[in-house]
């Protein structure tokens, strides 16, 4: 199984070039349009994630809540903007694509931990017969994916690394 990649070209735009230092006014524009000015992000993107934890919590007291949760699909960064009615998704998407290698590499990891985790919950779950199984399947994600949901709301938020020993010892 291959993961959607993080970006993709989009040759209908320039790029901007990559900076170290970022102009206040562009920093003013970024937080206007809820960016993080100092990693690129936006906490927009965790909804895609959220998404799929509330139907999961939901599970073990509606069992039928497993059937939408089996809809959810992983989507990139990208993706999520490009599919989203984010009023500045191409802001988002750029901003992304110029921010620093290292805080997105670290990000898409954690990204894509959570993918793989919901991904293969998802499949578990199709596989699985009863409903009970279908609710311990989704407790057990819950418990994985919700503390990946904060590390990568710290990453985006420009949290340190106490600020992540913090929540992952939660």
């Amino acid at each position: 199984m291959s993961l959607p990649a993080a970006t993709e070209a989009r040759p209908d735009r320039p790029t901007p070039p990559r900076t170290g230092h970022i102009d206040e006014a562009r920093a003013a524009v970024l937080r206007a349009a809820n960016i993080n000015p100092r990693t690129g992000l936006a906490t927009d993107y965790l909804n895609h994630f959220n998404e799929a934890i509330m139907l999961l919590e939901m599970v073990p007291d509606m069992p039928e809540c497993a059937e939408d949760f089996l809809t959810w699909s992983p989507l990139s960064y990208a993706e999520h903007f490009w599919a989203s009615n984010f009023k500045a998704r191409d802001l988002a998407i750029e901003a992304y694509e110029l921010a620093d290698p290292r805080i997105r590499a670290e990000f898409d990891n954690i990204a894509n931990s959570m993918t793989s985790i919901l991904t293969a919950v998802g499949l578990a779950m199709r596989e699985a017969r009863q409903d009970k199984t279908r609710a311990t399947l989704a407790e057990q994600a819950t418990g994985w994916v919700k503390p990946l949901v904060a590390l990568a709301g710290g990453i985006i938020n420009g949290g340190t690394e106490a600020d992540i020993e913090t929540i992952m010892s939660n």
